[in-house]
């Protein structure tokens, strides 16, 4: 089953991973030799050989979409898999990937026709527009088509009929469906590449590390490291849920292949079925923010940032820790509350685990990381992982033989389908915002409504990825967001660092006589130590044409890099809202659904839960977590975690035993002063705080715990 986020499920299940090739259908047959040609073709491509961008990128969604069309029929219907509706799919199929491949091969033609379109280029144009909608349709639903649809008419008829800054004069349709199909912003351009090599080659090394036993033994090992503990099937389902992450992009998926283990654990502990599954699908949802994979949005923030993917991947290691930890203090309370102690005495060693298979897992992980630091591009590393999968395989018990390769190659294209069919379409909006300059006006919009603050302008940001993670994935909704906003979060953010230079008087002397000229009444602090009041007056009076120039001259190009990372970090972030906070979220209902509790209050209770999704990125907006000298970012790390435990006590009203409502506020007190960027000594104070309350707790505890029973 194809996972409804949108970002390559990763299904789970030793030789269930692909259905046996000679008992199954006619349709899983044609899928499964089809999928396996995909699969070789991209590591083709990506490792041994080097083809023009569009063409790739052409090859890849024709692919995709004969796969998409043979394998999601248009309305669900079973008849679909044989006789009539069998040969329509396939031949839509057929016609849909030669249109895709025959446009781009006339490429040439088009522009030595002075990039004009001949009739065969229309129809051709035509067939893969067309069933890139459909196709969209058939594996996300509507709003995605219903978009597609309305940016290519804004851009070429009622975008000039309407008024105010969003009016657009309009283009020809030749210019249009020109832009779509060749553009560096349509079908085939920036997105369409991001998925045809990163994305894919990932979602493959997946398909191969499940395929060799590394889903079970990733439980397996969460029980063996954290079963342990207070609450431990909770923990499991944190720890194995994050270990998920690093072979899979997909929180739905994430969700059903560790779900289905950890939710009936937590219940037979003694966890609420509807905390159980909430534990679950927050859990679920880190996992597409822990490298060294992060889902499909890493790589597109690496190719829209221009900052290295390794870069971005190693930034992201404290941040989510600082999110599983806040997922775990949730499971330590509850089982506080439920008085929940250590379930799992008896589960795996870890040494017995790795004797058993924990090779196959290990192994390739460390290549792939060791490939990443090493300096070779994420698609060689991948290449290179998946046949260390083969070889590591070899020492365990569940050797890959060439069976199983082909499975393997024939999942990890099954995997792929609805992210590259998706991935590919949305360069059709994607060139819209690019052609017509939505983002810099939306962008220019967030900036006026914020009024200036960074913090009004991430909540209206997280405002607008709940909406549109209401009908849009994770990865489209990152993608949609960051071109849309990205830009003046950046501004808000450099301008945040532009303040603390001017007030510690780090200025350039290009800086500083424009800085004169703006603000002649400062001219006397100008180059001095100054209160940030003070430089943020200086700031204001920047005009809007200057302000790059002045940001340019004062903050240097790695704080300007972590500026940018920090932005689009935030927006990542945020986009994982839509898995856990209702009125549409998927990874919940899909929890609710094993641990048989009510969708919608399971959202809830998810919502609670996932708090780290919105406390963690105001740490990227106003604190140097990322980009600053490792020992300060552990400093950080490490008062974040005091804060963040203090929060979610204060939240639950509960340590060791029940929380006065006077310590309750006493812990927002603490975690907001462990949290907010300050004086380390007030960081320190909001330490010792929480350790008074967590004291003033464990002795309550203690204290009821003699207490005698009154009967």
């Amino acid at each position: 089953m194809t996972d409804a986020s949108g970002d390559g499920a990763i299904e789970a299940g030793g030789d269930a991973l692909a259905p046996h090739f000679f008992g199954a259908s006619p349709r899983d047959k044609i899928a499964f030799i089809v999928g396996v040609g995909i699969s070789l073709a991209h590591i083709y491509m990506n490792v041994l050989a080097t083809l023009p961008t569009l063409l790739q990128n052409a090859i890849h969604f024709a692919g995709f979409a004969f796969l998409c069309a043979l394998t999601i029929p248009a309305f669900g219907a079973k008849s679909a898999e044989r006789g009539a509706g069998l040969l329509f799919n396939l031949g839509l199929g057929l016609v849909v990937a030669g249109a895709s491949v025959g446009i781009m091969l006339r490429e040439d033609a088009v522009y030595a026709a002075g990039v004009r379109l001949a009739t065969i280029d229309w129809v051709l144009a035509t067939i893969t527009i067309v069933a890139a909608i459909e196709l969209t349709r058939r594996t996300t639903g509507w709003l995605i088509p219903i978009l597609i649809i309305l940016s290519l008419t804004y851009i070429g008829w009622w975008g000039a009929h309407i008024g105010g800054i969003f009016r657009f004069g309009g283009l020809s349709w030749e210019t249009i469906v020109f832009r779509s199909i060749f553009g560096d912003e349509g079908m085939f351009g920036l997105i369409a590449r991001i998925s045809s090599t990163y994305v894919f080659m990932f979602i493959l090394f997946g398909a191969f590390l499940l395929r060799s036993g590394a889903g079970q033994f990733i439980i397996d090992l969460a029980r063996a490291v954290a079963g342990r503990f207070t609450g431990g099937p909770g923990l499991v389902a944190v720890f194995a849920s994050g270990l998920t992450g690093t072979i899979s992009g997909s929180a739905v998926a994430n969700t059903a292949s560790t779900g289905v283990i950890t939710i009936p654990l937590m219940k037979r502990a003694g966890f609420p079925a509807r905390f159980a599954a909430a534990v679950e699908a927050s859990a679920s949802t880190g996992g597409q923010l822990m490298p060294p994979i992060m889902g499909a949005g890493a790589f597109v923030m690496a190719s829209y940032t221009q900052i290295p993917y390794t870069t971005i991947v190693a930034v992201s290691v404290l941040p989510a820790v600082l999110y599983f930890a806040t997922v775990a203090f949730f499971v330590r309370i509850e089982a506080k509350r439920n008085a929940i102690g250590v379930t799992d005495s008896d589960g795996p060693t870890v040494g017995a685990l790795m004797r058993q298979g924990g090779l196959s897992f290990i192994l390739p992980i460390g290549i792939l990381i060791g490939c990443l630091i090493a300096g070779f591009t994420p698609t060689y590393a991948a290449g290179v992982s998946i046949l260390a999968v083969i070889a590591a395989s070899w020492l365990t018990p569940n050797r890959m033989g060439p069976m199983a390769v082909l499975e393997a190659l024939a999942l990890g294209a099954k995997n792929m389908i609805m992210t590259a069919v998706l991935l590919c379409a949305v360069g059709l909006i994607v060139n819209v915002i690019a052609t017509a300059g939505i983002g810099n006006t939306f962008s220019l919009m967030i900036a006026d409504w914020a009024g200036g603050s960074l913090l009004i302008a991430i909540v209206l940001i997280a405002i607008a990825s709940l909406v549109l993670g209401m009908g849009l994935p994770v990865t489209a909704s990152y993608v949609v967001l960051a071109t849309l906003s990205a830009p003046a979060l950046y501004a808000m953010i450099a301008e945040g660092r532009v303040i603390e230079a001017i007030a510690a008087g780090t200025v350039s002397e290009e800086a500083k006589a424009i800085l004169m000229l703006v603000a002649p009444d400062k001219i006397d602090l100008i180059g001095q130590v100054m209160s940030i009041a003070d430089a943020t007056i200086i700031v204001a009076a920047i005009p809007p044409d200057m302000a790059g120039v002045v940001r340019d001259s004062l903050l240097s190009a790695e704080t300007l890099t972590f500026a940018l990372l920090s932005a689009h970090l935030i927006i990542f972030w945020l986009s994982q809202d839509s898995n856990v906070t209702p009125p549409v979220c998927l990874c919940s209902f899909t929890a609710a659904a094993i641990a048989r509790t009510p969708p919608m209050a399971t959202g809830f209770t998810s919502w609670k839960v996932a708090k780290g999704l919105y406390i963690v990125p105001l740490l990227f907006a106003f604190s140097p977590l990322i980009g600053a000298p490792i020992g300060q970012s552990l400093l950080i790390c490490a008062l974040a975690l005091v804060g963040l435990y203090a929060f979610t006590a204060g939240f639950q009203g509960y340590m060791e035993k029940p929380l006065t409502w006077t310590q309750r506020i006493l812990a927002f007190i603490a975690a907001a002063m462990c949290l907010w960027p300050s004086f380390l000594a007030i960081e320190i104070a909001g330490v010792a705080l929480t350790a008074i309350i967590f004291a003033w707790s464990l002795l309550n505890a203690r204290r009821k715990a003699f207490e005698p029973d009154v009967m």
